[in-house]
C-alpha cells in the first residue's frame, strides 16, 4: 500500500464549505472596491529576490528569515511574494501607471513566509491589499480607513481601530537615534530577539511581547516628541476627518509597522477577540516606494487585509449565491437529463445533476442537502417530476416542456439570474 503524503506544514487547503464562504465575503469585498473607485491589478506569486530587500527591508524579519527564495536555472534569486505592496509598485512603475495620474488598485492572493504556524497565522496565507497612488494628504488616510471600518462593519467584525505616525524619513531617523540610546542602557534586560533588532531595525523592539521587557518598553521615548510642525499637522488633519466622518480610533503612540518603507500615517484594526495574531487589517502611507524602486517621486498609502483572520472572525455572511435546480436520474436517462441541464443554464439557472450510480433513496438524500430550490427527478423517457420545495408547486411534465416550466416555477418564486 502506498504511503499516504501529508500535506506542508502551515499549508492549508479550502475546502468546498470553506470556499462557499469565501466566495461570498470577497464578492462583497469586489463590490465595496467598485463602490470606492478601486480596479483589481493581479500580481505575479514570484518577484526578483533585491525587490524585497529594497522596498521591506534588508533588515526586517521578512526578508531575513521568513521568504522562501530559490535560484532558478539562469541563476537568478527569485522569491515566492511575502507581500503585495512591492510587486504592486514594481508592476506599476513598468506600465507606466503613476506618471502624472492618480490610481486606485486592489488585489488579493496569496503570499508566503516561513513562520510558525500558529492560529491566525499560516505560512502560505492570503491577503486583499488596497491602494492609491499620487495622492497626498490625510483625506485620502481617512477615506481608506473608512473603507477598511466599512468591511468590517458589514462583515460582522469587531475590531479596534488604532493610529499612529511615523512622522517624516527625518522625524523617524531621530526617533531611531533617541530609542537606541534608551535600549542600550538597558540592554542588559532585552531578549535575544530584540538585541538582534536593536542592531538592525530598532523600532521593531517595540513590538515585543515579552512582559520581562514590559517596564522598558513603557519608559522608551515617543515618536510624538519627535515630530516636526509638518508631521504633527498632518496627524491632526487625519484625526479630524476621521471624527468627521464618524470613525472611532484610539492613537497608539507604540504602534510601528514591520517595513521599512512607510512614513506618516500608519493603522491597524486589532480584533477584540482573543487569537495568536490580533491584527486583522493594516497599512499606511508609504510616500517613498516608488521612487525607491526606480520610479518618479509619488506619494501612496495602502492597507492590507489578511483574509484568514477575517475569515475566522465574520459573523455577518453575505447570501452566497445558491443551487437552483438538482436533477436526479437513473444511468438509462443521463443524456436526457445532461440536455435539460444545459437547456436550463442557458436560460440563467443554476444545476446540479447526479451522474454517478446511486439509489433514488441515496439519490433523493444528496438532493436534500444540496439546498436546491427546486428538485427533478427523471422518471422516464415520458417526462420529469417536479418536486417543489418551499412555496415552489409539485408536478410531472414532459421532456419537452420542462425547461420552460421549471424556469417559469423558479422565476415566479424569485427573478430568475442573468445569464
Amino acid at each position: 500500500m502506498n504511503r499516504q503524503i501529508a500535506g506542508v506544514r502551515g499549508v492549508a487547503a479550502l475546502l468546498p464549505a470553506d470556499c462557499a464562504r469565501w466566495a461570498a465575503v470577497e464578492d462583497r469585498l469586489r463590490a465595496l472596491m467598485e463602490a470606492y473607485g478601486f480596479r483589481e491589478i493581479r500580481l505575479p506569486i514570484i518577484e526578483r529576490t533585491e525587490l524585497y530587500g529594497r522596498a521591506v527591508g534588508e533588515v526586517t524579519d521578512i526578508v531575513e528569515k521568513e521568504m522562501y527564495t530559490f535560484l532558478d536555472r539562469n541563476g537568478d534569486s527569485l522569491s515566492l511574494r511575502p507581500e503585495g505592496t512591492a510587486g504592486c509598485v514594481r508592476a506599476g512603475i513598468e506600465a507606466g501607471l503613476f506618471h502624472n495620474q492618480t490610481q486606485r488598485l486592489w488585489y488579493q492572493g496569496a503570499m508566503f513566509r516561513h513562520e510558525r504556524p500558529q492560529k491566525g497565522r499560516y505560512r502560505q496565507f492570503h491577503q486583499w491589499g488596497v491602494e492609491v497612488y499620487g495622492m497626498a494628504g490625510a483625506a485620502i488616510e481617512a477615506e481608506l480607513i473608512a473603507l477598511g471600518a466599512r468591511i468590517l462593519r458589514e462583515l460582522g467584525v469587531k475590531a479596534r481601530l488604532l493610529v499612529n505616525s511615523l512622522g517624516t524619513p527625518a522625524c523617524r531617523e531621530r526617533y531611531r537615534d533617541a530609542l537606541v540610546e534608551h535600549l542600550v542602557a538597558h540592554r542588559d534586560r532585552l531578549d535575544e530577539d530584540s538585541v538582534r533588532r536593536l542592531e538592525r531595525n530598532p523600532l521593531r523592539v517595540l513590538d515585543s511581547k515579552n512582559p520581562a521587557m514590559k517596564d522598558v518598553l513603557d519608559a522608551a521615548p515617543m515618536i510624538a516628541d519627535h515630530w516636526s510642525a509638518e508631521s504633527r499637522e498632518h496627524f491632526a488633519s487625519l484625526k479630524d476627518h476621521l471624527s468627521a466622518l464618524g470613525v472611532a480610533f484610539e492613537v497608539a503612540p507604540r504602534l510601528v509597522r514591520g517595513l521599512d518603507y512607510y512614513t506618516h500615517t500608519v493603522f491597524e484594526w486589532a480584533a477584540d477577540e482573543t487569537l495568536a495574531q490580533a491584527t486583522i487589517a493594516a497599512g499606511g502611507r508609504y510616500d517613498g516606494l516608488v521612487a525607491e524602486l526606480g520610479g518618479a517621486a509619488t506619494t501612496a498609502v495602502g492597507f492590507a487585509i489578511g483574509m484568514e483572520r477575517l475569515m475566522g472572525l465574520v459573523t455577518r455572511l453575505p447570501q452566497a449565491a445558491g443551487l437552483d435546480v438538482y436533477v436526479m436520474t437513473p444511468a438509462a436517462l443521463q443524456g436526457r437529463a445532461l440536455g435539460l441541464a444545459e437547456a436550463l443554464r442557458d436560460r440563467g439557472v443554476r444545476v446540479e445533476t447526479h451522474l454517478a450510480a446511486a439509489s433514488p433513496k441515496s439519490q433523493g438524500k444528496r438532493a436534500r442537502e444540496s439546498g436546491a430550490r427546486c428538485i427533478v427527478e427523471a422518471v422516464d423517457e415520458e417526462g420529469v417530476a417536479i418536486l417543489g420545495t418551499g412555496a415552489i408547486e409539485s408536478g410531472t411534465v414532459s421532456w419537452a416542456q420542462a425547461a420552460a416550466r421549471i424556469s417559469e416555477i423558479l422565476g415566479a418564486e424569485a427573478k430568475i439570474h442573468d445569464q
